[in-house]
């Protein structure tokens, strides 16, 4: 592995390394060279420590942003952590110490370009809440509306861009020179994280998105999303209406006795069913502490810096997907999910689908019920992984939020069964997919495309008859056996042919009867008798062929 002689760098080596070594993957240090990033008495005592799945959160929240968003990413990998480890990455929380208030008033101004007493009418200093990538402060604007104010820290791109740079060198090298890389593809994982980090690091992007999903879910009345205020965002600032409430995870059980609970859950599931498998657009971290509910009892959908899109063909298999494992049809679910990925080298194709029925069977009599509906699909990417099978980024972005969700649908009501409301839905989803697809902004490139056709019809249509006139037409057959196609050919025009002939035989035969002669058979013309004789004795023939020896064609080519 090549190594930087940045200060900044060596020291993300050795967070790595010591990570590494005390939870367990010391091989790995050997494998990626970083053995000189750790001094021996550091090794030593790090081995020796013991380390529960819940220091693994506090050491990723101590190393900063980037192994926060990492940890968040790792949350959703069981594949390669096991299940308490899985839990305390689920609960990690990126809350640190806020950056002071001169650095937001200096950031604000710059970016707005003006002070922030002439944007606002009332800014509060204290902030709400401070996060791992900004903070996000109360004020009020001069027309009286109350708005949040997110504020990116300062020179926090610079440290997640250093960072994502050594992470991947490392992946990169771990996929080149170990098994457990080439499986598991560590640096396709980095450069999921350097997308989804940088995109959260534009706050246009986010804007954009709190529009797009707010106008999405604005037909579920019970479900509200902040809209931003234009001409006050940028990428590092982003203004936004203020939604009073509460996070789901901090209501008392008796705030919930007084709220519809179960209309809510399932308002909200719904509302995420349609994200999913209509729009191709979704909230991709809707975990608890971005789910509020409302003084006016409503949920509030905040902080929607991390979305992800997938495509229609990806949207129809994930409906397959959901109703195959909702209906207990393990096969059904492993034959979807493999059209949803593609195979690596050494890809156990038995194994896999054994592992996806087994999985759906032992959860097939309340499938989505009993088992979280995130968790069961997360298997699902360690059976792919385990299998050398890759799904595709997006399913992990939906695991992830699924498994989110579930924690919230559950916190409102601990009765809401996920299974029946993606039965019911169904139906109602797919029309909706249709009445989409016929919408006038996609049928754009089927009008384009019969346009192309009309113009091109009538000079096709011109060389080909020039081509008959010419006697130059030519019509090429591609046939599986030419052989055979010309002795069926022959066969069928010889028998048309006799067909023809008895036809003939049978209509001078009736014109000849009115004829007079001495020369006479049964009483009867003997010549128009000769044509009648010859023609029965030709349609014996003709049917003895189609009756016998076609049949006897037909089962010597069944049996061979």
């Amino acid at each position: 592995m090549v190594v930087s002689l940045k200060p900044e760098r060596l020291k993300r080596y050795k967070d790595v390394a010591m990570l590494l070594i005390k939870y367990g993957r010391s091989d790995l240090i050997s494998a990626a060279g970083l053995e000189n990033s750790v001094l021996p008495d550091e090794i030593a005592e790090e081995a020796g420590a013991d380390a529960p799945a819940e220091e693994l959160a506090k050491d990723l929240e101590r190393l900063g942003p980037t192994f926060i968003k990492l940890g968040q990413l790792l949350s959703t990998r069981a594949d390669l952590l096991p299940g308490p480890y899985l839990e305390a990455l689920e609960r990690l929380q990126d809350h640190i110490e806020p950056f002071p208030y001169e650095e937001v008033e200096r950031i604000v101004s710059t970016e707005l370009g003006v002070r922030i007493s002439k944007a606002f009418a009332e800014f509060d200093p204290v902030p709400l809440a401070a996060a791992s990538l900004s903070q996000v402060h109360r004020a009020w604007m001069r027309d009286g509306r109350a708005v949040v104010v997110k504020v990116q820290r300062p020179d926090i791109r610079e440290t997640i861009v250093g960072d994502l740079e050594a992470l991947g060198e490392i992946a990169h090298f771990m996929d080149q020179h170990t098994e457990l890389g080439k499986r598991y593809e560590f640096d396709n994982m980095l450069i999921n994280l350097r997308k989804s980090l940088l995109r959260e690091l534009d706050f246009t992007i986010e804007a954009r998105n709190l529009r797009s999903i707010g106008e999405s879910l604005a037909e579920f009345d019970q479900i509200v999303v902040p809209e931003p205020i234009d001409n006050y965002g940028t990428t590092r600032v982003l203004t936004m209406e203020y939604i009073p409430g509460k996070k789901i995870t901090t209501l008392s059980p008796l705030r919930l006795m007084e709220i519809d609970a179960s209309s809510l859950a399932d308002e909200l599931f719904s509302a995420y069913l349609k994200q999913f498998l209509v729009d191709g657009l979704f909230h991709a971290d809707p975990h608890p502490g971005n789910v509020f509910l409302t003084d006016d009892n409503r949920i509030a959908l905040l902080d929607l810096g991390m979305v992800a899109r997938v495509t229609r063909t990806f949207q129809d298999n994930l409906l397959r997907l959901l109703l195959a494992i909702s209906e207990g049809r393990g096969d059904a679910a492993a034959e979807t999910a493999v059209k949803m990925g593609e195979a690596k080298e050494g890809f156990d194709r038995r194994a896999f689908d054994r592992r996806i029925a087994e999985l759906v069977n032992d959860n097939s009599d309340a499938v989505l019920s009993r088992a979280n509906a995130g968790k069961v699909s997360l298997e699902i990417t360690k059976a792919a992984a385990d299998c050398w099978f890759r799904l595709p980024p997006e399913f992990t972005m939906f695991a992830k939020a699924l498994m989110n969700l579930d924690r919230v649908v559950y916190t409102l009501d601990p009765t809401f069964d996920p299974n029946a409301v993606i039965r019911e839905r169904a139906n109602e989803l797919i029309e909706q997919n249709i009445v989409k697809s016929m919408a006038p902004s996609n049928l754009l490139s089927g009008v384009v495309d019969l346009k192309e056709f009309v113009e091109k019809f009538p000079p096709r249509v011109n060389r080909i008859l020039d081509q008959i006139g010419n006697n130059e037409l030519k019509i090429k057959i591609d046939a599986i056996d030419e052989k055979v196609v010309l002795e069926g050919l022959q066969k069928v025009a010889n028998r048309i042919t006799l067909g023809l002939v008895v036809a003939a035989l049978i209509v001078g035969a009736a014109m000849l009867m009115r004829v007079e002669t001495s020369f006479r058979i049964f009483g009867y013309p003997g010549i128009a008798m000769i044509f009648f004789s010859l023609a029965a004795a030709a349609g014996l023939v003709l049917a003895f062929s189609i009756l016998f020896y076609d049949e006897k064609r037909r089962k010597k080519r069944d049996g061979s």
